[in-house]
């Protein structure tokens, strides 16, 4: 059996992957992508503390953060396709251009 605090250090590892990747990489669905490694850092914490209080809160929740990673791709990837087709690149320096 594997210890929680395994399973912690690892999403913690997951989350900092995640966070580095969302910063500093240049493709908007690099971009993406690593926002949703973040969330499934966050959803492998909610099922390591559920399973070590033992009770299946950590899971519902698991629940809802799919559903709103789900939804985060959707729009996130509608966003993409539009900047595309407008400016021709996915590339995040075209965001600035944005601000207005």
């Amino acid at each position: 059996m594997v210890p929680v605090e395994f399973y912690f250090v690892l999403a913690c590892v997951m989350f900092m992957l995640g966070l580095f990747g969302a910063l500093f990489r240049r493709n908007l669905i690099m971009v993406l992508m690593s926002i949703e490694l973040m969330l499934n850092a966050v959803n492998l914490v909610f099922v390591a503390a559920g399973r070590a209080t033992g009770n299946v809160d950590g899971q519902v929740m698991v629940l809802f953060v799919i559903t709103v990673a789900a939804c985060e791709a959707a729009v996130g990837l509608a966003m993409v396709i539009a900047l595309f087709r407008k400016y021709g690149t996915i590339n995040t320096d075209i965001l600035r251009l944005l601000r207005g």
